[in-house]
């Protein structure tokens, strides 16, 4: 790899995996919001809220934290003006005391909270108008969780910025080559702290979900069955999104703005590999090849679609773990490859505690797809939507998400708010 490649990839590292508490879609919410009451400098009397359909889906039926178990947009934007801390971003309501909390139902309860559908070409788009009097503050975020488009206070500009992901590394540098031979040649103190909070963290919520009762105890269920390696690795990554979309108050490291993605493409390998008895090193090493392969998928499918994003990750898990039995490339590529060939297509209908079950069937898949291949068995070209070679089978699938689906998450959030 050529140094400018190499520090890309670190970059890119850098720039996904962030720790968030809660699903990042209502977090983005309450980030927006508690950014716009610093600009206001009061507690709003009117809250007014426009946001792209994907946002209203993935914030409908999750538990916002620290709330006391309030769900949805207005939950989210209340509890980012009363005990939001803009400057944490997507740990903006990471420290809310008991009188905060008491307070955020009296102010739900008092305020009106308006919430429109907006008519936006941005799958990511959220908007917050706070008025207090005659003063009025204005936050929009767009393009990816944190970055915020613009910020007016009484219509004079503060801030504006871009709506694409220009202010991101470009992902366009990705390869499933070059990502193995990345996980090879890396210097692992340029990663470390990142991944290793990854492990604490993604494990710690994990363990948290299967002591619990969170969600419907996808988690707990499965190890109820076995307690073999393959059903650990499926229960503890739903365990973790079991507490995750029920409110549990512990963060998680993110991947492609993701908690769900984030712990599907992590908590797997990790399982595995401390089962199996690999090096911390190693694991380390595998978690490079299981993020960044989630991540290279995720580039061609968009941070939100109606194509469920853990699919990508379980993608990402069985790479990782090929990458950990056998380290070669033709091993990754092929799992790779078997994998969306098994579970491209499962819908995503927005964030709530069936996400838990949807995590288990993607790492199911994905360790179908690595068993396949060591068994000598694959999908070849032509077979459905798989194409000859690694790379043209992933752009396909990002056209199937991106383009093909459009029409079909219309449907699923119009599905949704029926009541």
């Amino acid at each position: 790899m050529t140094v400018k490649l190499y520090e890309n990839y670190v970059q890119i590292l850098r720039e996904e995996l962030i720790p968030a508490m809660g699903c990042t879609e209502p977090i983005a919410i309450a980030y927006a919001a508690a950014r716009a009451r610093e600009i206001l400098g009061a507690v709003p009397d009117h809250v007014r809220l426009d946001v792209s359909g994907n946002i209203i889906k993935n914030v409908k039926s999750v538990v916002v934290p620290n709330t006391g178990g309030q769900r949805g947009i207005a939950a989210a934007a209340a509890a980012g003006i009363v005990a939001g801390q803009a400057d944490k971003e997507l740990q903006v309501l990471s420290e809310v005391s008991e009188a905060q909390k008491a307070e955020l139902a009296a102010y739900l309860a008092r305020t009106p909270i308006e919430v429109f559908c907006a008519q936006t070409p941005h799958v990511l788009d959220i908007a917050v108008t706070l008025r207090a009097g005659a003063e009025e503050a204005f936050v929009r975020i767009a393009g990816h969780h944190t970055n915020i488009l613009e910020e007016k206070k009484n219509g004079a500009v503060i801030k504006t910025g871009c709506v694409s992901e220009e202010s991101l590394t470009d992902r366009t540098c990705l390869s499933v080559e070059k990502i193995v031979a990345f996980a090879h040649e890396t210097d692992l103190e340029a990663v470390r702290p990142l991944l290793e909070e990854q492990i604490r963290c993604n494990m710690a919520i994990a363990e948290e979900g299967l002591a619990g009762n969170w969600g419907a105890n996808i988690g707990s269920t499965l190890l109820s069955a076995s307690d073999d390696t393959p059903t650990r690795m499926r229960a503890y990554a739903a365990a973790a999104s079991d507490a995750r979309m029920s409110g549990c108050e512990l963060p998680v490291v993110v991947c492609s703005g993701s908690g769900n993605q984030g712990i599907t493409a992590s908590v797997p390998v990790i399982v595995y590999a401390r089962d199996k008895g690999f090096s911390h090193e190693q694991l380390l090493r595998a978690l490079c090849v299981s993020n960044l392969i989630t991540i290279h998928l995720k580039t061609g499918i968009g941070r939100l679609s109606a194509y469920c994003g853990v699919v990508s990750a379980g993608c990402g898990a069985a790479a990782g773990i090929a990458f950990l039995k056998c380290g070669d490339l033709d091993t990754v590529a092929h799992t790779i490859v078997n994998t969306l060939a098994t579970d491209s297509g499962i819908v995503c209908d927005g964030a709530k505690p069936s996400c838990a079950a949807k995590i288990a069937s993607a790492v199911d898949a994905g360790l179908l797809g690595l068993r396949m291949y060591l068994c000598g068995n694959q999908f070849y070209g032509g077979d459905g939507l798989v194409k000859k070679g690694v790379e043209n089978t992933i752009r396909i699938i990002g056209r199937l998400a991106s383009v093909g689906m459009k029409e079909t998450d219309k449907e699923i959030i119009s599905l949704m708010m029926e009541e």
